[in-house]
């Protein structure tokens, strides 16, 4: 690693297994995408580590999808006191939330999950027509949509873990 580290890269780098598996957490739930990370330390840049998470998004089962998903809020309603969840969702005005959440609602009863898109950046009216499009797809094809957004939703949150935002690049 260079001195040119930066400080929150250094930081995960340096921490023990289980402080880095607890970072990791604030990115992404998966259990078994943590560990994966975590195991593949240090990572000598941002470049590096953002290949790492592709990687160990790729090997993710579709039960580790299901952890990773259950910690996400619906679109529309951002945890409460989550800083992440409301600036990820900042696209969506108040007056707009109603009817995501109701658009969401039917596709949880489709899929049996929330729905997951990367919302950094997007408008409603963007996230309206992936609601509408992606409620009638089919399992296997809603899974690798879903592996998709949410490598890109690792991707910006692990670009500010690091030291190294990604907010324009989902």
């Amino acid at each position: 690693m260079t001195s040119r580290t930066p400080p929150g890269l250094s930081r995960l780098n340096q921490a023990a297994a289980a402080a880095a598996v607890s970072l990791l957490r604030e990115v992404c739930a998966s259990t078994a995408w943590c560990a994966q990370m975590a195991a593949g330390r240090p990572y000598a840049d941002a470049g590096e580590l953002l290949a790492a998470s592709d990687a160990a998004m790729s090997r993710l089962s579709a039960a580790d999808l299901r952890e990773a998903m259950a910690a996400h809020p619906p679109i529309g309603r951002p945890a409460p006191g989550d800083a992440a969840s409301a600036r990820e969702q900042s696209g969506v005005a108040a007056g707009e939330r109603a009817e995501l959440l109701e658009l969401g609602a039917a596709y949880q009863r489709v899929h049996g999950h929330v729905f997951l898109i990367c919302a950094t950046g997007a408008s409603a009216a963007h996230i309206r027509a992936a609601l509408r499009e992606r409620t009638g797809n089919d399992e296997a094809t809603e899974r690798e949509i879903v592996r998709t957004e949410l490598g890109k939703i690792n991707r910006i949150r692990l670009g500010r873990l690091a030291g190294t935002p990604q907010e324009d690049a989902p």
